[in-house]
């Protein structure tokens, strides 16, 4: 990144440029980014080509102000942190789903963030619901954050049976716990973007992903509580839990919430690709 492509998304957070890359300064970065960017999926329903590329990420997340799944925006978070100073490595992950089954490898991308003023920190404003703030990457007892109680604790065996990693403690795989439920298993060996191709043409491609068969778009709002828009459906959930939820009728209110709620621009209302439904 070039310094006028670091100004250009340091403004669409609303950040002044840092003088040192801190932690202090990599949790305002962190939570202006979730609440100015927002996860969305809107791409695999528009037919818009996804591509893991520093350019193709920044026209997108900055020149466009759109947001997108993990490994667009931790791909472009990650990009920006390097930029400002940090030392910044790209780690694979396999989502929690139904049963506690793990995903496929490449299913998420998360960011290990080091300082200058020391520890190391996990980075993660592409997986929707989760922490508002870097969590300590080497803190293996509670977390309390606004989104919930976080643990980073080794991972155990799998249904496999292979715990991951190597036979190290250092190398073995991580679970990234939320209120007492597993939300990811990371691998602590640093990737590169390019690795996470086949994972996101899978989530954009296959019938099973719940990308392809939703629409979403959210993000955290400056009281700690979170807007999400899926299909017609806009929810409002409370820094407290607190959920009002309504169905916008008229394609005019969709696309008002999209551009007045989440900053995007659009010309119609997305459908769920292969369905015609805008839910």
């Amino acid at each position: 990144m070039n310094s006028a492509q670091v100004d250009a998304y340091l403004r669409r957070l609303g950040v002044d440029h840092p003088a040192w890359p801190t932690v202090d300064v990599l949790r305002e970065l962190h939570l202006c980014h979730l609440r100015s960017v927002p996860f969305e999926n809107l791409s695999i329903h528009l037919g818009e080509e996804i591509v893991l590329e520093e350019k193709w990420l920044l026209d997108k997340v900055v020149g466009a102000r759109r947001g997108g799944f993990c490994y667009e925006l931790n791909g472009a978070f990650g990009a920006l942190l390097a930029a400002l100073g940090y030392d910044v490595a790209l780690l694979a992950g396999r989502v929690y789903g139904d049963g506690e089954r793990l995903g496929i490898p490449y299913d998420h991308l998360a960011l290990r963030v080091r300082t200058v003023d020391g520890g190391d920190w996990l980075a993660d404003v592409g997986f929707g619901a989760h922490s508002h703030l870097p969590l300590a990457f080497g803190e293996r007892g509670e977390q309390e954050d606004p989104g919930g109680t976080f643990r980073i604790v080794e991972a155990q065996p799998d249904a496999a049976g292979v715990r991951g990693g190597h036979d190290t403690v250092e190398a073995a795989d991580l679970d990234v716990i939320r209120d007492g439920r597993p939300q990811y298993r990371l691998e602590v060996r640093p990737r590169v973007l390019g690795d996470f191709v086949a994972g996101a043409w899978w989530h954009s491609t296959s019938p099973v992903s719940h990308f392809t068969r939703s629409l979403v778009c959210s993000r955290v709002t400056e009281d700690g509580g979170r807007i999400t828009l899926s299909g017609r459906r806009f929810t409002v959930t409370g820094a407290d839990g607190t959920r009002e939820e309504r169905e916008l009728g008229t394609d005019e209110e969709v696309l008002g919430v999209y551009r007045e709620r989440f900053g995007i621009e659009l010309d119609s209302v997305p459908t769920v690709r292969g369905t015609g439904q805008d839910g």
